[in-house]
């Protein structure tokens, strides 16, 4: 997984990668039970101090989202079924108002989209 920060952003570094560390969990892309980089390798990596990598992790321990074994390292858990629900209501919602907005432009009726997306259920065809 490709960690990104910005010294430019108002977010501290620790959250931006706590964001990422979890968008990588809820995507799929970091799996359950796989082995994340030590604090003081991720910290050499992304050449930000051992307390930026440490609270993200502590933060996310406490999230649910890893979990740290002593002596062997931080572990990627299952997230909760919370969180992967918000993040696909987050998702569906930018999904939805590109197609608002795509719709709007084209002067179709919102009635119209929502007679599609019930055809769509009825049928099962994405």
């Amino acid at each position: 997984m490709r960690i990104v920060l910005s010294n430019q952003s108002s977010t501290p570094l620790y959250e931006q990668i706590k964001d990422q560390i979890k968008a990588g969990i809820l995507s799929g892309e970091l799996a359950d039970d796989e082995m994340l980089p030590s604090i003081r390798q991720l910290a050499r990596d992304l050449k930000v101090s051992v307390i930026s990598i440490t609270r993200a992790y502590n933060d996310l321990e406490l999230e649910g989202y890893i979990q740290t074994v002593p002596g062997k390292g931080c572990y990627v858990k299952k997230p909760p079924q919370s969180a992967i629900t918000v993040q696909c209501m987050r998702e569906l919602r930018a999904v939805f108002s590109r197609a608002l907005k795509q719709s709007r432009a084209a002067g179709i009726p919102v009635s119209d989209l929502h007679k599609l997306l019930d055809e769509l259920e009825r049928t099962g065809n994405e």
